[in-house]
């Protein structure tokens, strides 16, 4: 297909992302406005079984509940012209993107993305599904942390016996490809995103690949070959044991994905980090000083924009206290949908104070104040925020 389709279903399309082995992705709009990735897939990995087993995991694909790790599948159709699949739409930068041009990850950084990772590889395991085709590109690095991309083109990329012969598409995978992937064995377990997860954290810790070459027939070649130990060099010392055993060559020696997030979460421990503050650290580090366009506003800060519209709660300018300030109300009191809206905002530390809103005669039960002094309530934040990002868009 030439140039940039208008409409991809019911989406509208407005301008191309990227483009693969598997097809090219697109940033459109639903007919409500809401931004979404799709993905239209390439004509010469389409045949009937395949339209099938596509339009079967994508009925699965929707299942995957417990994770915000993996960008939510919304909708396809196997059996349009070109098939395509739309997923959530996640600003943000790739992995691949973030460590050519910012250098590798510190120890504790790479642990927390792998533990982040492995995670969300859990919610897809969960439902019988598998993501296939981990790579540093198909990491999207944004505000809340990492998420993974290109999760529903399993059925694409196991079923063709060719695999190997589109040297356009496997150089950019054949790195990340797991030896019984490179051995021709299409019926991959979960070991093999396993080693998929792995050659990820290398390439966050590194900026290498375990195996590389001038042509992808010879990094097959030492991908499928046992006696062809993979390239640790660089790689931190804390970080060997587990990413070395995730690059195993038989997939019965590589761990589960429980172990990963053990060994990960060991490696924070022994920084004196908690998974938790590892997550903030690590958006910190990879979601800062980046500027883009938020969609279909033209140039702005992305991730500011984002950040800001999902956190947004009605406020009301004539009002000193809002619910984001003020200690939850008692059991009884008339406030339980302010109270839910405060719990609705993501990674928000919870603002209180002590201050009633109306003298009473009885003195207040102490309310902990976890405001650092002279900090500015979550409210004040907020919409100084929304008013100095909207200030020259009086539309809005």
């Amino acid at each position: 297909m030439n140039g940039v389709p208008e409409q991809i279903g019911r989406y509208v399309v407005e301008r191309e992302l990227g483009s693969g082995g598997m097809g090219e992705v697109y940033l459109a709009f639903s007919p409500a406005g809401d931004p979404v990735a799709v993905k239209l897939i390439r004509p010469d990995r389409l045949d009937p079984v395949t339209r099938a087993r596509f339009e079967k995991e994508a009925l699965i694909a929707r299942t995957v509940v417990g994770t915000n790790r993996v960008a939510r599948f919304l909708d396809a159709d196997p059996y349009a012209e070109r098939p395509w699949l739309a997923m959530e739409y996640v600003p943000g930068q790739t992995l691949l993107t973030y460590v050519d041009g910012r250098g590798p990850l510190s120890a504790p950084l790479v642990a927390s993305l792998g533990a982040l990772l492995a995670e969300g590889l859990q919610a897809v395991h969960a439902v019988g599904l598998l993501h296939r085709d981990l790579k540093p590109q198909n990491v999207m690095l944004g505000v809340y942390g990492p998420i993974l991309i290109d999760f529903g083109l399993g059925a694409f990329l196991d079923t063709a016996k060719d695999t190997l012969s589109h040297s356009g598409m496997i150089i950019g995978t054949v790195r990340c490809m797991p030896p019984e992937q490179a051995l021709g064995r299409t019926k991959v377990k979960e070991s093999a995103d396993v080693y998929g997860l792995g050659t990820v954290l290398l390439y966050a810790a590194t900026g290498h690949y375990p195996y590389d070459g001038a042509r992808w027939e010879a990094i097959v070649g030492q991908v499928a070959s046992p006696d062809h130990a993979p390239d640790l060099s660089g790689l931190p010392q804390t970080l060997v044991p587990l990413i070395g055993s995730m690059l195993a060559h038989e997939p019965v020696d590589r761990p589960s994905l429980d172990a990963v997030m053990a060994g990960c979460t060991s490696v924070l421990s022994a920084a004196g980090l908690s998974p938790m503050a590892a997550r903030h650290a690590l958006i910190d580090v990879t979601a800062a000083d980046r500027t883009g366009s938020a969609p279909g506003n033209g140039p702005a800060g992305t991730q500011t924009w984002e950040r800001i519209a999902e956190q947004a709660v009605e406020l009301d300018e004539d009002e000193s206290i809002s619910p984001l300030d003020s200690p939850p109300p008692a059991v009884g009191e008339p406030d339980a949908e302010d109270a839910t809206e405060a719990e609705n905002v993501p990674d928000s530390p919870a603002d209180s104070t002590a201050t009633p809103p109306d003298p009473v005669v009885e003195p207040p039960v102490p309310v902990p104040v976890f405001r650092k002094p002279g900090r500015p309530p979550a409210s004040q934040r907020v919409a100084e925020e929304l008013r100095s990002r909207y200030a020259a868009q009086p539309g809005l």
